[in-house]
């Protein structure tokens, strides 16, 4: 009588075996891929580049001789649109650039504050400065949803038909202003 080994399932246990190294190798080219691309991963897309800026209309800020933000009081002019906080540290820190590009008569500069409370919005814009034309109050910040605001402070510059037509995410800078908004304000004013 001639003894034989019994078959046991060992073909399909060697994959459930080798299954995580698998995913991991998986997992490892695609985030190596994505740092050989030459992508700058600091750049945050926006889905409303080249759409129209959401509808909106907000309270103006109770103090403020200003009127509320309204997208249809934009439209024919090309605007800055600021996202702000009085709580907003590097809001802040940008806020002189911003009382800077108020004198720019390119554009308007509008805002709109953001999950604030109304008495810290109007003391900061008192002690700083205020550099917009128009403001609105979104305390519960439905328009910065609706704006896709990923976190204070954001600006949209808002061509004369309405459409966003570029965005910076965090404060600005000096080189920010010369080196990005400068030429996006100029390539909107060429009609490009």
């Amino acid at each position: 009588m001639s003894e034989e080994t019994p078959v046991t399932g060992a073909g399909p246990r060697r994959w459930v075996v080798a299954l995580p190294f698998i995913i991991f190798v998986a997992l490892a080219a695609v985030f190596l891929l994505q740092l050989m691309s030459g992508r700058d991963t600091s750049i945050v897309p926006s889905a409303l580049i080249g759409q129209p800026a959401p509808k909106t209309e907000l309270p103006p800020l109770d103090g403020s001789d200003l009127p509320g933000f309204s997208t249809e009081a934009m439209k024919g002019q090309l605007t800055l649109v600021n996202v702000w906080a009085s709580w907003c540290v590097p809001c802040r820190q940008e806020h002189p650039i911003l009382m800077d590009l108020a004198k720019d008569g390119r554009f308007k500069l509008v805002g709109f504050n953001y999950k604030d409370k109304q008495e810290n919005a109007m003391k900061f814009l008192t002690d700083l400065g205020n550099p917009f034309v128009a403001l609105g109050v979104d305390e519960s910040g439905r328009a910065g949803i609706n704006w896709g605001v990923y976190g204070v402070p954001e600006s949209y510059l808002v061509g004369a038909d309405g459409t966003i037509l570029w965005k910076q995410i965090g404060p600005f800078t000096p080189d920010a202003v010369r080196s990005q908004l400068m030429p996006a304000v100029e390539k909107a004013l060429a009609g490009d």
